[in-house]
């Protein structure tokens, strides 16, 4: 029997039997890794440990730790799930079953819509598969074979996922379940001992709304019960910090069918929070040598074909409305404006680079379906800006975003993040030596900054290379924030140049950059991220005064007079109510500081404080608290 040589991580090198599986390499090593490892990446593939090795290669073992092992067990718990609700419900047809940021859904036909006595009922018989410990079991088999099985099992979707790829499948079967997959999965169902079903949702068929409606199942899988239990809090706590909830309860906006879905009523509260942040957002921008400019709402239907949108995204653009028996449409974005106003002027190399900012309020079509709060809307501000530089310009423009990006994010409280550098596409504009050049200097901006990022081949947009900061909000959640990306698409179309030393045209480097992402979806992570405490200084009330009985009220007259003197937002709170009442409904409100006046504080002239989830933090001289508050605010502090 031939051999061939295995590579391992630490460089050691082995032959082998032709043929022989991860699994029993495995068993050779023994230890740790054998109890751990559930599958295997081979020349850089994830497999099962049970797949035959044929050729000379690089062998990683793979634990529930690392990204590839967790997709792995989440793939296969989708595939007991999916296993259950064949024993339960025969008539079921299944569509596809893979893994998401946390967890794993499977896409179902069922005639009647799954309740949750339905998903009691799934997890009852999934822990019954679970216990039943079958192995996951590989089969290669070629279209027509594939075909005839699934048409057999009357799998309709399968069928037309065969028929659609039109390449041989591979099946796996589980005791008396096969399903259509390309795997990997765990050795057995014995991995799976811990999960949960989270919720049902609507879906569709391919994603299209013309489809058959399915059911959706969510759900998650560890193979720990504490690391399921520690999932579940933090499920609990985000249903605490669900910004739909807090933004009702705290007065901070509303959306209403009257005005339409998707459209974002700020209340005074929660626009004077915007406010602050526009506010800062101005004071940054102007430090870092932006200049600011406006474009209108809408614009003749022609504009948006030079630009492409019309090509590329007009599915999510507004119908358009005739003026004068023209055709316009509401802007999906503001880089065409910024754009024309390049072009309002012959343009020098000296004057170069230009970076305009702007609030720019746009509108896009979501389907219903995806609305969600503030964090999916169909109108909103993006924080847009637009770069324009020579070639040479560029290294030093990526450097500044960057340290800019996170700087405006870090006084917001974010400083966890994940970075992702997203390289050339298959189908791109124009030449590989722009795309190169512009890479490399995305690149090099990271590097200089000392940031980990991840490279994410081929996933640029058609138009240029770019690089996204996912912020981890407090509960480590990832939310999409910050983007650079380089366009060599537009500047062609709009047919933008400058003169350059030799007095002939050049084509300028374009950078899209937008740090927070819309005013919007920043607002819902920030209500999220804070649990609606927000940090002082952008708290629309920041003290509430509270005298004990009407004997301490012109005291506690005085104290706001003084408070509001020293620019400090404060409410008094004179009701007729007891303190423990007003203390309550303060906290309840989030507010950060209290200050208790009663007959002892008048006599000592200072004022008791207290701090919101904090209590009690003792008495002291009003012109001390005001220092402090005046400094916590200048410092932007998030506690």
């Amino acid at each position: 029997m031939s051999e061939i040589k295995i590579t391992f991580p630490d460089g050691r090198v082995k032959s082998y039997a032709n043929g022989i599986r991860p699994a029993d390499i495995l068993r050779e090593i023994g230890g740790r890794l054998a109890r751990e490892a559930i599958a295997a990446k081979f020349n850089g593939a994830v497999i099962d440990l049970s797949k035959p090795l044929q050729e000379d290669g690089a062998l990683v073992f793979i634990d529930i730790k690392s990204p590839e092992g967790i997709k792995v067990f989440w793939h296969s718990s989708a595939h007991v799930m999916a296993h259950a609700v064949k024993e339960l419900f025969p008539e079921a047809k299944f569509a596809f079953g893979p893994t998401v940021e946390e967890g794993f859904y499977y896409d179902i036909y069922v005639e009647k819509a799954f309740t949750p006595d339905d998903l009691v009922r799934i997890e009852e018989k999934m822990h019954e598969i679970v216990k039943a410990d079958q192995p996951f079991q590989r089969e290669e088999l070629s279209v027509e074979d594939a075909l005839s099985m699934f048409r057999d099992l009357k799998e309709k979707f399968k069928v037309e996922q065969i028929e659609r790829l039109g390449e041989p499948p591979s099946i796996y079967r589980e005791g008396n379940f096969v399903d259509l997959c390309r795997g990997p999965h765990v050795p057995s169902t014995g991995y799976i001992k811990y999960f949960k079903l989270m919720s049902v949702a609507a879906a569709y068929w391919l994603a299209d709304e013309k489809n058959e409606s399915l059911q959706r199942i969510y759900g998650i899988s560890y193979p720990k019960k504490s690391q399921l239990e520690a999932y579940l809090h933090k499920i609990e706590e985000a249903k605490k910090r669900d910004h739909r909830r807090l933004g009702r309860e705290l007065d901070l906006f509303s959306i209403n069918e009257e005005s339409g879905p998707g459209l974002v009523l700020w209340h005074p509260k929660g626009a004077f929070i915007r406010h602050k942040i526009e506010e800062f957002w101005r004071q940054e921008h102007l430090k870092a040598g932006y200049d600011f400019v406006n474009s209108p709402h809408i614009a003749r239907r022609d504009l948006w074909r030079t630009s492409g949108h019309l090509d590329f995204f007009q599915e999510n653009m507004f119908a358009p409305m005739d003026v004068d028996e023209i055709q316009y449409l509401v802007k999906p974005m503001n880089c065409p404006f910024h754009l024309l106003i390049y072009k309002s002027h012959t343009r020098s190399y000296r004057d170069l680079p230009f970076r305009w900012a702007e609030l720019g309020t746009v509108y896009r079509y979501e389907r219903s379906g995806v609305l969600h709060g503030l964090m999916r809307v169909r109108g909103f501000t993006q924080d847009d800006a637009h770069l324009f530089c020579r070639p040479d310009q560029l290294d030093e423009e990526v450097s500044k975003l960057i340290d800019f990006s996170l700087n405006m994010l870090k006084a917001f409280g974010f400083v966890n993040y994940d970075v992702f550098l997203s390289t050339r596409p298959e189908k791109f504009v124009g030449t590989v030596d722009n795309w190169d050049r512009a890479t490399a200097s995305l690149q090099n901006g990271l590097d200089k900054a000392g940031i980990d990022y991840q490279v994410d081949p081929g996933e640029g947009v058609f138009y240029g290379p770019k690089i996204d900061i996912k912020i981890r909000d407090s509960l480590g959640r990832s939310w999409q924030c910050s983007t650079i990306q380089v366009d060599f698409n537009e500047p062609e179309r709009f047919d933008i140049s400058y003169i350059g030393q030799d007095g002939e045209k050049h084509r300028p480097t374009m950078v899209h950059r937008a740090l927070l992402g819309s005013l919007e979806r920043f607002f819902g992570v920030l209500i999220e991220h804070y649990a609606g405490a927000f940090p002082l200084w952008l708290a629309p009330v920041q003290v509430h005064i509270i005298p004990i009985t009407d004997k301490q009220l012109e005291y506690a007259e005085s104290v706001q007079q003084k408070l509001l003197a020293a620019d400090i937002r404060c409410k008094l709170d004179d009701r007729s109510e007891k303190v423990g009442y007003k203390i309550h409904d303060a906290e309840s409100q989030k507010i950060p500081y209290m200050l208790i006046v009663g007959q002892k504080e008048i006599e000592a002239k200072n004022v008791s404080v207290r701090k919101h989830r904090e209590g009690d933090k003792g008495s002291m001289g009003l012109d001390a608290f005001i220092a402090e508050i005046q400094q916590a605010v200048k410092d932007r502090s998030s506690q």
